[in-house]
């Protein structure tokens, strides 16, 4: 029987990248004229607000989405990767420090580093392996025959639920929860912040804060240069 490896998962956009990689895959389709300009008016009044601190975050990346969606239909597979290469190649470094750290001691240690995201597994795999992240989990979007997207999601309520791929990966990988380690960054990782060990909340947004000083968890934030726990 093969040796289990131990396990550590993490979430991405604002947990690893300090902004979405949605976001900056659909601002660079709109550079590249893969995308209208007007795609952006989908989701500039909820982008505002947040900017006003007057709405929130997932109102405003639930927009993004649905522009991303309504404007992905048709587009080849091909300029979408090709999109995807340019944002890794100049952004891929624009990361928390302490995360990265975390990520490069654990995989040194020995861990199987997985990420768990709602952003394209198009653009998650070109940024992944760069960190030394072993396997990456994110959305997914139907293409033809012509390998043309159709602007459906495939498995969309698999890829929502991110403690189902977690607990998935797991049993499929030959991995461990012994020692396991977790880091998110709002409540949507709580389901599997709570699956494993040792969960960090790291920069966490009020409903994540809450739920992880009645738990118990660790809290890290990372400001300008100084990172401290709460």
């Amino acid at each position: 029987m093969a040796k289990k490896q131990r396990v550590a998962v993490f979430d991405v956009d604002g947990t690893i990248v300090r902004s979405s990689l949605l976001i900056m895959l659909v601002d660079q389709l709109i550079r590249d004229g893969v995308f209208p300009e007007e795609t952006q008016a989908v989701y500039a009044k909820q982008h505002e607000k947040w900017l006003d601190r007057e709405g929130d975050y997932h109102e405003y990346i639930g927009a993004v989405v649905k522009a991303f969606s309504k404007h992905l239909e048709g587009v080849p597979y091909k300029v979408l990767e090709d999109a995807s290469k340019k944002v890794i190649a100049a952004q891929w470094k624009r990361t928390y420090r302490y995360p990265r750290a975390i990520i490069k001691t654990l995989k040194d240690r020995g861990y199987y580093i997985l990420a768990i995201s709602h952003s394209p597994k198009t653009i998650l795999d070109k940024f992944c392996p760069r960190l030394g992240i072993d396997k990456s989990y994110g959305s997914l979007y139907e293409v033809d025959a012509d390998e043309k997207f159709t602007g459906r999601a495939m498995d969309e309520e698999l890829w929502r639920d991110k403690a189902k791929i977690f607990r998935r990966a797991v049993d499929k990988g030959s991995l461990m929860l012994t020692n396991s380690v977790g880091m998110g960054d709002t409540e949507n990782d709580i389901p599997f912040l709570e699956i494993v060990q040792k969960p960090i909340c790291f920069n966490p947004n009020k409903k994540l804060f809450d739920h992880a000083k009645k738990e118990g968890w660790k809290v890290v934030v990372e400001r300008k240069d100084v990172i401290y726990e709460l």
